[in-house]
């Protein structure tokens, strides 16, 4: 039985890092120097999450279809998509500032290993750019540059234009294409399936450093973070979420919840919403939803509407700033939210993506440190389950939605469906 539970990976994440917090508590000094293990674990991650970008994108986006055929429902859904991760990304701010979570962690910036920045934030290190620089960034010097550099930004450039492209070739040119992207995508997420099992020595080595660097208080403030977190994301389906499917279809969220919780139990053991794709599409049409329209808004959302992960970043990037006494003006603030914008989209579904885009934007806007990202490493694996669970549930709720919207959803059936749950 004590087997069948340490084979499991969120049990052996817990382990490492509870390991972690014993070492640093007892040998603070031998905790500072496991930081290389949560770095390296960071780079393995961060050499995949472009491609898996990249070919994320470019399969949400086919299964789309012909856009022109699709008309308004297309747009619908990424109007819908776009507001709803907008309203998160500004939940997440507020609550960032209101708490003030990460203050009392005084971590000196000037401290932060510099060495690091490179490995976090590219080649490039960790500047400041303008507007025009921002826009400019967006173009790579050639097709591939933006995902051999690891510049998220301009992986998206690259999978919307081939998107686009894409839809514009006759099918029987665009349909081979399209599997092949797919099954190099399969293969990326199985190499992410095998980093994953070092997922119990990064976050050892990430909490560990943490502890071990500034101290056991700064334990209290990141389980606050954790709790925090999750009352948000909680907070965010039932406040929001909620009301609006409420009021879209009359459908009751607590019971839809309990239709797709077998599903929300896999993204709990699993800490990644890709896994339960398939189910999720089957459910959503017996549920009554058009095939057409779970087959064109469910994938897609998986790479533009991820609500959890919205809430996440600008939580986290606020954390960082209160850790580090970084101050952030409302222009500061506002110059983050447009760049989480377009950085958001297409880190769900992989374990440890989210965190990455973080880095990435903290890379991109040059404001807090970028190796500050280093102080919640630890308790990542913790907030991507929040996440992910997020992100599913979102997801679903938009399909719903969007599906009323166009007089694709079966009213009757759906609420038949629910009440037998």
């Amino acid at each position: 039985m004590v087997m069948h539970w340490l084979g499991k990976l969120y049990i052996q994440v817990l382990v490492g890092i509870a390991l972690g917090i014993i070492l640093a508590l007892f040998e603070p000094e031998i905790a500072v120097a496991m930081k290389p293990l949560g770095d390296g674990f960071v780079k393995l991650i961060k050499m995949l999450i472009t491609p898996i970008i990249f070919c994320t994108v470019v399969t949400g986006i086919a299964h789309v279809g012909d856009i022109k055929r699709a008309g308004k429902l297309g747009l619908k859904a990424l109007i819908y998509f776009e507001v709803i991760t907008t309203l998160a990304l500004i939940v997440g701010l507020i609550i960032g500032n209101v708490t003030q979570l990460g203050a009392g962690m005084h971590v000196d910036a000037s401290s932060l290993d510099a060495s690091a920045l490179k490995a976090y934030g590219g080649d490039h290190g960790v500047v400041a750019h303008s507007t025009a620089d921002f826009f400019m960034n967006l173009v790579p010097s050639t097709f591939f540059s933006g995902v051999v550099n690891g510049d998220l930004l301009q992986t998206l450039t690259v999978a919307i234009l081939f998107s686009w492209a894409l839809m514009g070739i006759k099918k029987n040119h665009r349909e081979p294409l399209i599997a092949m992207v797919e099954s190099v995508s399969e293969v990326f997420f199985k190499i992410v399936e095998i980093i994953m099992h070092l997922a119990p020595i990064g976050a050892f080595g990430a909490i560990a450093y943490t502890i071990g660097k500034f101290g056991a208080s700064s334990l209290e403030e990141l389980a606050g973070f954790v709790g925090i977190f999750f009352a948000a994301c909680i907070g965010f389906v039932l406040l929001v979420l909620g009301p609006i499917l409420r009021l879209a279809t009359g459908l009751n969220v607590f019971a839809l919840l309990r239709y797709i919780r077998e599903e929300l139990m896999i993204v709990l053991g699993t800490s990644s919403s890709e896994t339960v794709l398939p189910r999720l599409l089957e459910k959503l049409e017996a549920l009554g939803c058009e095939r057409q329209v779970v087959g064109m808004v469910l994938p897609t959302g998986y790479s533009f509407n991820l609500d959890g992960s919205s809430l996440y970043f600008t939580l986290a990037l606020m954390f960082l700033a209160h850790a580090t006494a970084t101050p952030l003006g409302f222009g500061e603030q506002l110059s983050i939210l447009l760049v989480l914008l377009l950085t958001s989209k297409g880190s769900a579904g992989v374990t440890g993506a989210a965190f990455i885009v973080l880095v990435g934007t903290l890379a991109a806007t040059g404001t807090v440190p970028v190796a500050s990202a280093a102080i919640i490493l630890g308790v990542d694996r913790f907030m991507s389950t929040g996440r992910a669970l997020t992100n599913v549930v979102g997801n679903c709720i938009a399909t719903i939605v969007v599906a009323r919207w166009e007089k694709e959803l079966n009213v009757t059936q759906a609420r038949q469906v629910l009440r037998r749950q």
